[in-house]
């Protein structure tokens, strides 16, 4: 066939592209020429679109796949789409039209929850303002509506996918499902521009069909009644919320960029496709999607997405390979023409590959102030996620093993051990310091983990020196015990001297903070063991308590209140789990909502509860205490409980630090129960007293607190700790 593509940007490339490996004459041009002769026509941009080309195509007696202007309001008017979603039922956020910034501003206030501010009209992609805060929502709708009128919505959380289906009036059949990535920045940072980059097939947790029905077909059922049919493309953008899939927006074309991670994934022939859909034949068609999966990287020109900067050479264009084609947009050729510059599409049987294959070509591609973000697919591996054992940590077979040795290490136990495995800390009664009644010594071994990986990544090795001690500090406290002294033990492929003084500097620093004194230990050199520039640390700390002091003090009971004390990170757990998410997110970047780098949150040293318990725990009224380490909440707060009682933590109860935000919204298919035993989400210890205590035990302790849950009677559902 003879093929009309409409649009010079990438899209347009892309479905050129895919026209011409199916052997059609396909040509790239930005209007319907006036002697046009095709058998077909295919509309890229919205703006042709809504300024009436398919009608015009009509009339002339052409093909054309794409929606008449009338029925391109969908995504012209973002207040006739929402009307139109409301008719239907469709799921959404609330939201307003109006021309009115007063009236904006009120329904904002009346709705006391953040918003998004959106021109109604079309803009490029770049008419939404996410504010930040308060004075940033009010300058937004200001700002927009001074352009004409607005739609504004709550703002839903969750990630954000594209669902695009090619539509013959009657039928629609979707394509593999695609997330964007719209913010100029690492980490979805900075302002939005078309589209930085984007993947196929995304992981989401929802059936493909399933939301066909439900968001597209809809529309298509109701336009056919009406007796105006929808041919071409209709993109839902959706929302996966934790409430379900929420509809963001129609688009009436293939998206920019996700037309060049899913058209290549496309095995049938595009253009008889869409021919099909201009005759109302597509249920006959056959639609094969390849094996694997698609990555687009963008490359964009410096001062986009403001005042993009022209010109520039552009080299290492001509290299393209099947598995990684580069498709041109803002360039004819040889430099910078426009905004964005080009994209690349890497192709591959996992993601990962495909990733590999973009960032490979895209690394041979160069001009002048070239912006492309390092990150494209970053939340597909957290998504994907769902459980700590797919991350590469069996927390049950770490149990089992628990349970498999136990016997074995109680039979050397004489009458001195009080407190063997299963505890925060093995208890040895040391009636031999004569300066107290009854003292026990409390001893706690323990490692930093995966978190070491990170440090030696990043050349960061004092803090896990803290980490070590100080949580060892919180093991041995949870009995009551002070420390007395801290033995270590340091290994690595290759021993350098800087990076161990750094991790014993660290461990030196720690321990003369909670006047303990580091005896010294062990440093070991094994290649072959551990893999270059990988190390790894662990101690032993000692304290000493009267066994008289020791917690529990007095049996926990049903009715008694659990407090959480602030977590000041992940402490010195979950970051197998951590690593995994935030796999392809550059540590240097700083994610909406974070103070400081990623890196920087994610290496924050284990906090010491010592000095912050100290005057509650003189004052009696606490039972007991649970360091949230290594299994969380539910795995932790059972070991001080009875038998006969389980804890109930109400979520919500305590602020989650943005970090736990961000891991709770990129690792969609991690339920609740799996989250929280995976990671301290914000809570660090947990003190259990009386009801009638509460308010002396947070009085007692010189920061914020919350009381975040109760103990209740023993259940039989297989849980010790149920979040609700």
């Amino acid at each position: 066939m003879k093929v009309l593509v409409i649009g010079t940007g990438g899209r347009e490339s892309a479905i050129a592209w895919a026209c011409r490996r199916h052997g059609h004459d396909a040509t790239i041009t930005a209007d319907l020429p006036a002697d046009a002769s095709a058998d077909l026509v295919i509309v890229g941009p919205e703006t042709a679109l809504a300024n009436g080309i398919s009608d015009e195509c009509r009339r002339r007696g052409i093909a054309c796949f794409g929606p008449s202007a009338e029925l391109a309001g969908l995504e012209s008017s973002k207040s006739h789409a929402r009307r139109l979603a409301t008719t239907l039922g469709l799921p959404s956020p609330r939201h307003l039209a109006t021309s009115s910034a007063s009236e904006a501003i009120a329904w904002w206030r009346g709705l006391q929850a953040p918003i998004v501010v959106k021109q109604d009209g079309l803009a490029g992609g770049k008419g939404v303002i996410v504010p930040v805060d308060d004075g940033d929502t009010v300058d937004a709708i200001n700002a927009l509506t001074a352009l004409g009128p607005i739609v504004v919505e709550e703002r839903l959380v969750g990630p954000e996918c594209s669902l695009m289906a090619l539509c013959d009036g009657l039928v629609s059949r979707p394509l593999p499902i695609a997330q964007d990535h719209k913010r100029i920045g690492e980490a979805d940072t900075g302002p939005n521009t078309g589209g930085m980059g984007a993947y196929a097939p995304a992981p989401v947790s929802f059936d493909i069909d399933a939301l066909t029905a439900t968001f597209i077909q809809p529309v298509i059922d109701h336009l056919a009644a009406a007796g105006t049919p929808y041919v071409g493309v209709l993109y839902a953008g959706l929302m996966l919320t934790t409430d379900g899939p929420r509809l963001i927006e129609f688009n009436c074309r293939f998206g920019d960029p996700e037309a060049q991670a899913v058209l290549p994934l496309l095995e049938s022939d595009l253009a008889e496709l869409a021919l099909a859909c201009c005759n109302g034949t597509l249920a006959e068609s056959s639609l094969t999607i390849r094996d694997g999966a698609a990555c687009t990287v963008v490359a964009a020109a410096p001062g986009y997405p403001g005042a993009p900067i022209v010109g520039q050479a552009i080299s290492g264009l001509g290299h393209d390979d099947p598995e990684a084609i580069t498709f041109l947009a803002g360039s004819d050729g040889s430099k910078v023409t426009g905004g964005r510059v080009l994209a690349v599409t890497g192709l591959g049987a996992s993601l990962a590959a495909a990733r590999e294959r973009a960032y490979q070509r895209m690394a041979m591609i160069d001009f002048d102030g070239m912006q492309v973000r390092g990150d494209i697919g970053w939340r597909s591996a957290g998504a994907s996620l769902t459980s700590y054992a797919a991350a590469g940590v069996d927390i049950d077979e770490g149990a089992r093993a628990v349970g498999q040795m136990k016997q074995a290490v109680e039979r050397t136990h004489g009458p001195a051990v009080l407190r063997g495995v299963g505890s925060f800390g093995g208890a040895f009664s040391g009636k031999a310091i004569k300066a107290m009644d009854e003292p026990v010594l409390v001893a706690s071994t323990d490692g930093v983990g995966t978190k070491v990986e990170l440090a030696a990544r990043l050349g960061r090795y004092r803090g896990v020196g803290i980490d070590i001690v100080n949580h060892c500090i919180d093991d041995v406290l949870v009995q009551g015990a002070r420390p007395l002294f801290f033995l270590d033990y340091i290994a690595a492929s290759k021993l350098r001297a800087d990076h161990v003084a750094e991790v014993v500097t660290g461990m030196a620093e720690a321990c003369e903070a909670a006047g303990c004194a580091l005896l010294g230990g062990e440093t070991a050199e094994m290649p072959g063991v551990y893999a270059p520039g990988a190390f790894d640390i662990a101690g032993t700390l000692v304290g000493i308590v009267e066994q008289r002091d020791m917690l529990p003090h007095g049996e926990p009971a049903v009715g008694d209140a659990l407090i959480g004390i602030a977590s000041n990170g992940p402490h010195t757990n979950g970051y197998s789990l951590l690593r995994k998410v935030f796999e392809w997110l550059p540590m240097d970047s700083t994610p909406p909502g974070f103070n400081r780098p990623l890196g920087e949150t994610l290496l924050e040293p284990h906090r010491s509860y010592l000095d912050v318990l100290a005057r509650v725990l003189a004052g009696g009224r606490v039972k007991a205490l649970a360091h949230i380490t290594g299994g969380g909440l539910p795995e932790n707060l059972p070991r001080v409980l009875p038998d006969d009682c389980d804890a109930a933590i109400e979520l919500g109860s305590w602020p989650v630090p943005p970090l736990f935000q961000l891991v709770r919204e990129v690792a969609t298919q991690l339920d609740d129960y799996e989250l929280y035993r995976t990671l301290n989400m914000g809570v660090g210890m947990v003190v259990v007293c009386a009801a009638a205590d509460v308010a002396a035990v947070q009085e007692a302790i010189d920061e914020p607190t919350w009381v975040i849950g109760e103990v209740v009677p023993a259940s039989d559902d297989g849980h010790r700790v149920h979040l609700r």
